[in-house]
């Protein structure tokens, strides 16, 4: 059984750094993969161990739309398929083009890069939605995404395992792009108006013991579990392989950070390795 990744996003968002960096992790890679040519290239890699690990990089917009199709197809061919998404907000994008120079795929006489994201955005919704995994790579070093991917799919042996994420954020900096359910924790007391807690962080023990000593926390924390134990074991059976939890609060550095943490030491005594990342804490 063959280990397919299809690689798809926004252009400027990442997926030839992506294609690279899963090279390093001993996939093979084709870039710029025509959809035509999908499906030949599963069955020459179907038929040797040698390219048991596949990751192909679909180009265009309209390619990326047209592998949705081969995409559902594969899914019911026995073999590990999956679809990673990059993505990264416009303004990003936008400074990502001025900085290299490059134009557009999309952008056509005088239409700006601005007009050219919008639109090849709107175009790529429906792949998007397919994805298994999202990765907003807007405040990500070339580094991080590195690290990030090499946790992702470096899971020999784990095939059939959900990998559950967890990340905090603070509204005002905005929602992440690449969550699937999102948890708002701004009811609870905020440790920033505390003078002697602003400077520390969720990470801190003054800070924990701050939120955790609140009854809301605890009954939210044991809702949440409820919740999950009814829903991981869900979409698992739904066949998906990702699962991103949002924790937010105001500026994503104390409450958010405090329950992301004790959600995450529930997942791992509930026999999951969860990866948790703490967007906004050093903001």
């Amino acid at each position: 059984m063959a280990d397919i990744l299809l690689i798809a996003g926004l252009s400027g968002a990442g997926r030839s750094q992506a294609a690279d960096d899963l090279e390093d992790l001993g996939w093979f890679v084709v870039d710029n993969m025509p959809t035509e040519l999908i499906d030949k290239v599963v069955e020459i890699a179907s038929a040797g161990e040698s390219l048991s690990k596949l990751a192909l990089v679909v180009g265009t917009p309209t390619a990326q739309v047209g592998a949705i199709a081969v995409l559902k197809r594969m899914r019911t061919s026995g073999h590990r398929v999956r679809m990673l998404f990059l993505d990264a907000t416009n303004t990003e994008l936008i400074k990502r083009y001025g900085a290299t120079r490059r134009k557009h795929p999309l952008a056509e006489g005088k239409s700006g890069v601005e007009e050219a994201i919008a639109k090849e955005r709107s175009m790529l919704e429906p792949v998007k939605a397919e994805a298994d995994l999202v990765i907003d790579t807007t405040n990500l070093t070339i580094h991080q995404l590195k690290s990030q991917l090499g946790e992702l799919f470096t899971q020999d042996g784990v095939l059939d395992a959900m990998q559950v994420s967890v990340v905090s954020f603070g509204y005002k900096h905005g929602l992440p792009l690449d969550v699937d359910l999102v948890f708002d924790v701004r009811f609870l007391p905020n440790p920033h108006w505390d003078e002697n807690l602003r400077p520390l962080s969720g990470l801190d023990e003054p800070v924990q013991n701050y939120v955790m000593a609140q009854e809301l926390s605890g009954k939210f924390l044991g809702q949440l579990a409820q919740m999950l134990t009814l829903l991981l074991p869900a979409y698992k059976a739904e066949g998906k392989s990702y699962l991103t939890v949002a924790i937010g609060c105001t500026g994503g550095r104390h409450r958010s950070v405090v329950i992301a943490e004790q959600l995450k030491s529930w997942l791992i005594q509930s026999g999951q390795n969860p990866r948790v990342t703490h967007r906004d804490i050093s903001r």
